[in-house]
């Protein structure tokens, strides 16, 4: 199986067609995205294009898009850019929290985005907060987990332990990448806890340690066919975004062969 999605990878028939194109595509419930620290050294306009030639159509802006200190007024029309190339901004982040200022800054920002989920990193002391929020505007809230070396959310169940007695829109966004160099298994983990995943960010590792680096989806050692399967059989039916940090200054080339990859892999499992 891996080996034939690393030949769908490629076929640019294969990774330029929309999922939604591709044998058995309807029965794959959930969509796949960016997440747009990927193209961190592109302007919005750029990111917007690189998005569009991969033919995905979900879209997360991190800061350095769509700066969180911009007005209402530029927010819309940063997000209006977006949606007029047929693309959905259905979310934002990572963005960090460390004070109530900033947690109402993110969900105002969100809300005038017109995005349905923050990817973020709030401090516990304000989980509370983040939770009225949630249930005030209905914008989920994805926690991101970072692995070896982040002191608040190293793993998903870091993340699970401290929002499972809340409202459900305080969930999960699991990397993939991060829970591999934590040393665990990103299908059983996200399985596990699948009640409360809101987002993923998928990408592959060369090493399951904490000095692992990003690579090409399909040149690592996470069992992404594994992976994409357990989602289905999961019916996780939201997105799965595309998190490519290898590469910053040219990463369309690797980036696109991980979605070819991806994609090659959804055709056979469909």
């Amino acid at each position: 199986m891996a080996g034939a999605g690393a030949l769908a990878a490629q076929a640019p028939s294969v990774f330029a067609a929309s999922p939604s194109s591709q044998p058995g595509e309807a029965d794959i419930p959930f969509q796949l995205g960016i997440a747009s620290y990927t193209f961190r050294e592109f302007s919005l306009e750029e990111t917007i294009e690189m998005t569009k030639r991969l033919d995905i159509h979900k879209l997360s802006l991190k800061s350095m898009h769509m700066p969180l200190d911009s007005s209402p007024v530029e927010i819309k029309s940063m997000a209006a850019k977006v949606r007029e190339a047929g693309i959905d901004l259905y979310g934002g982040g990572v963005i960090y929290m460390t004070s109530a200022e900033e947690v109402e800054n993110a969900f105002a920002y969100a809300g005038n985005a017109g995005m349905k989920v923050i990817i973020g990193v709030p401090e516990h002391e304000l989980l509370d907060l983040c939770n009225k929020k949630v249930k005030e505007t209905g914008i989920l809230l994805a926690i991101h987990n970072h692995g070896p070396g982040d002191t608040k959310y190293p793993t998903p169940e870091s993340v699970y332990q401290l929002v499972r007695d809340l409202d459900p829109g305080m969930g999960l966004c699991v990397d993939i990448g991060h829970t591999t160099r934590a040393g665990q298994d990103p299908v059983e983990v996200t399985a596990r806890f699948m009640d409360r995943v809101h987002d993923i960010h998928i990408k592959d590792e060369d090493k399951a340690e904490a000095s692992g680096d990003t690579c090409e989806i399909g040149h690592g050692v996470i069992d992404i066919p594994g992976f994409l399967k357990m989602l289905l059989e999961k019916n996780y039916n939201k997105v799965v975004s595309f998190e490519y940090e290898k590469d910053g200054k040219d990463p369309l080339d690797g980036l696109a062969e991980s979605v070819g990859y991806v994609r090659g892999v959804l055709s056979m499992l469909a």
